[in-house]
C-alpha cells in the first residue's frame, strides 16, 4: 500500500486473481476503489496454465501471487495470463526468488510443490530449472510494456542461516513484476505512447508559470554554474 499506483492505476476497472485462494484479492477490494470486480479463479475453475475458457482481452488487470511457480510451463502460463488482459491493462506477478525462498537447494524444502524457480535476471544459477524474469517478459512480445520488476525483501534478514523466513509475518522473499499491455497504436509507433490532450485554461497557467520560472532561473543564475559554491553555510 506505500505504492499509490495499485490504487490509481493498476488495480482498475474489472480483475482476476489467479490462484488466489486461500487469501485472495477481493477480501481487500475496498482498499481499492477503482477496481469494479475482481473474480477469484482457483484449482476449480479451471487449468491456470492455459485460462482457455476466458476470452481474450477480457480483464483490466491480471494478478497472481505464488502460482507460477505451481504451473508445468511458466512461459505457456505467463503469455495466456496476458492473452487476457485487456491493452492498456495491467499484469501484476509475484514469484518467489530462487536465492532467498529456496536458498540453493533444489527440490525446494519450502514447498514440494514448486516446479521452477526464479531469478531477475541471472545467467547462470545454481538450480537446474531457474527462469530470469527478464526472459520470461521477453516472450511476451513488443505488447509487454514493463513497469516494475522489484525484489521484495522487506523484513528479510540475510544475517540468519538457511531458513524458510516467510513463515515470520513480517518477511518477504520474492520477485514482483508489472507490466503495461500496449495498445495495437502504440506498438506500430515503436512503443511510443501518445501525447494526452491540452489541459483547460486555468491548468495551463499553472504548468507554463513552472516553466517561465525554471526558464528564468537558468537565465539569472548563467554566471555560476551549478555545484560550484562551497563557501560556509
Amino acid at each position: 500500500m506505500s505504492d499509490s499506483r495499485f490504487i490509481s492505476r493498476y488495480f482498475v476497472g474489472d480483475g482476476i486473481d489467479i490462484g488466489g485462494k486461500p487469501d485472495p484479492l477481493e477480501l481487500y477490494k475496498e482498499l481499492f476503489p477503482l477496481a469494479r470486480s475482481i473474480r477469484t479463479w482457483d484449482l476449480e475453475d479451471g487449468d491456470a496454465l492455459l485460462m482457455s475458457p476466458l476470452d481474450s482481452e477480457q480483464f483490466d488487470f491480471v494478478y497472481s501471487s505464488h502460482c507460477l511457480e505451481h504451473l508445468t510451463d511458466p512461459y505457456v502460463g505467463l503469455n495466456n495470463w496476458f492473452r487476457i488482459l485487456r491493452p492498456d491493462g495491467h499484469l501484476i506477478v509475484t514469484i518467489p526468488d530462487e536465492d532467498l525462498y529456496e536458498q540453493g537447494v533444489w527440490p525446494s524444502r519450502n514447498n514440494n510443490d514448486h516446479k521452477f524457480t526464479f531469478s531477475i535476471n541471472k545467467q547462470v544459477s545454481w538450480s537446474p530449472v531457474s527462469i530470469s524474469v527478464f526472459d520470461l517478459i521477453h516472450s511476451l512480445g513488443d505488447f509487454a510494456d514493463v513497469k516494475s520488476i522489484q525484489l521484495q525483501d522487506y523484513g528479510y534478514r540475510y544475517s540468519l542461516p538457511s531458513y524458510d523466513q516467510t513463515i515470520a509475518p513480517i518477511s518477504e522473499s520474492a520477485i514482483e513484476f508489472i507490466i503495461r499491455k500496449r495498445t495495437s497504436d502504440e506498438v506500430a509507433r515503436r512503443g511510443l505512447k501518445p501525447f494526452g490532450l491540452q489541459p483547460p485554461e486555468h491548468l495551463r497557467r499553472h504548468y507554463n508559470q513552472y516553466r517561465l520560472d525554471f526558464s528564468a532561473m537558468k537565465a539569472n543564475n548563467q554566471a555560476n554554474p551549478p555545484f560550484m559554491n562551497e563557501e560556509n553555510l
